[in-house]
């Protein structure tokens, strides 16, 4: 794998999963306000097995600091799937050693631990890989996937670029000026809302543009103020809701709206899913390439630089403009969600949110799995010719290392990985800005 960087276990990181606040635990003791702690070491230090290979996890439990004797009940079971095996053991001195088994073919096994003590059961989890450079997705690129989203980009050219642009002062600082956008994507009145940041005094032709999709869900534009380090950094940064909704609507609407259109049916990701033509998910497609047109017809644009960046449905939007759109010129994405989402059709393998396998028939229906196949990141990975930073947690149940496993290797541009092994859906505010600092060192001049 090219330049690819593993993060080593370390017990000081496996502590950081306790905290709920990195600001927090700088006053306090690790962990951050808890009376518990799990630590699970695999004999591998990278998490990483060969196919047949026996992973053995020590495992550890401490309350109050203290290590705890007693039994632990365990599952084991491959990525997102139903355990293949159950079990318990007694930990001595607070420990014990857990043979997880192997994997005749590419892909996760996941320990999940079950302990009870003082009338609680605490919970924990570990996942390992074996052979996850041969892991490869299970979507296949129809035919004329090119031809079908070269269609849906020509119907942009026949909409006219049509915003509104309102200073946002409450995001202005003295280094930074904040803009609210209202961006018309087609001639159907589809529209995303997004805070545009400038450096302060930005001058024509000089900085380079960041588009940033928000994760899965109906929900304002979290904490804007959070990355503001980009246009502290000469960067015009683009982040954006993908619903059409005004972030400054309370977030008793949010919620409401959410309920209504987030059904037990799969919510807006299955919304049209029988037809490629109709599913909710194209004119965000395509808002991404627009959102592009945006930005770079802004005069302080350098002519040059146009990243995307996200985390989750950011994530995978972010490789789906860098797949869709040749003018990205740098890619960064954590654990992209809409990866390989038609794995479950298979029997034994694990699929991609938004985990069609829990809505009823979705998977058995030759239609919606026909629509996924032109939806799904690894389509989109292929076309990627931009450099690619990809970020990704083994223990994450919300985009499986299996599914992210799956996108990196299918990606054949210029790459690098960060790979966190103990994270879950998460990303630590360092790693953020080091992602920031990642597309500065990778400019085209």
């Amino acid at each position: 794998m090219n330049r690819l960087r593993t993060i080593y276990l370390s017990l000081l990181f496996i502590l950081v999963m306790n905290m709920t606040s990195v600001f927090s635990v700088m006053a306090e003791n690790y962990p951050y306000r808890s009376d518990y702690l799990w630590l699970t070491v695999p004999d591998h230090a990278d998490w990483l097995y060969k196919t047949g290979e026996q992973a053995k996890v020590e495992v550890s439990f401490y309350k109050y600091g203290i290590p705890r004797d007693g039994e632990v009940n365990y599952e084991i079971g491959d990525d997102m799937l139903k355990a293949d095996k159950k079990g318990s053991f007694k930990l001595k001195n607070g420990r014990a050693i857990v043979n997880m088994g192997t994997r005749k073919t590419p892909g996760f096994r996941d320990l999940r631990l079950f302990y009870k003590l003082d009338g609680k059961t605490y919970q924990h989890h570990i996942k390992v890989g074996f052979s996850v450079d041969k892991i490869q997705p299970y979507t296949q690129e129809p035919k004329d996937f090119d031809a079908f989203w070269q269609q849906a980009k020509d119907e942009l050219k026949n909409v006219p670029m049509s915003y509104t642009k309102e200073l946002a002062k409450e995001y202005c600082t003295d280094k930074i000026d904040c803009y609210l956008v209202k961006l018309q994507i087609d001639k159907k009145g589809h529209a995303m809302y997004g805070y545009l940041f400038y450096p302060k005094n930005a001058k024509q032709g000089s900085h380079p543009v960041v588009l940033t999709p928000p994760g899965a869900g109906i929900k304002t534009i979290k904490e804007p103020m959070r990355n503001k380090y980009y246009a502290e950094n000469g960067f015009i940064r683009f982040e954006i809701e993908i619903h059409g909704l005004d972030p400054r609507l309370p977030a008793e609407t949010f919620q409401e709206i959410s309920k209504g259109f987030n059904d037990a049916n799969g919510g807006y990701l299955a919304n049209g899913l029988e037809d490629k033509n109709r599913y909710y998910m194209r004119h965000v497609y395509q808002g991404l390439v627009r959102c592009i047109d945006f930005l770079t017809s802004l005069p302080e644009w350098d002519g040059k630089n146009v990243a995307v960046q996200g985390g989750s449905q950011g994530g995978a939007l972010a490789i789906i403009a860098a797949g869709l759109d040749s003018r990205v010129t740098q890619c960064v994405a954590n654990h992209p969600a809409l990866s390989d989402m038609a794995g479950y059709a298979e029997k034994g393998r694990t699929g991609g949110y938004p985990h069609f396998n829990k809505y009823h028939e979705i998977l058995k229906n030759k239609d919606c799995l026909n629509t996924m196949a032109y939806y799904d990141v690894v389509n989109f990975a292929r076309k990627v010719k931009a450099p690619t930073y990809l970020t990704w947690g083994y223990n994450d149940n919300t985009c499986p290392p299996t599914t992210s496993y799956a996108v990196w290797n299918t990606l054949k541009c210029k790459k690098e990985a960060l790979l966190t092994p103990i994270n879950e859906h998460w990303t630590t505010p360092d790693t953020n800005y080091q992602q920031m600092v990642w597309i500065k060192e990778h400019l085209v001049k």
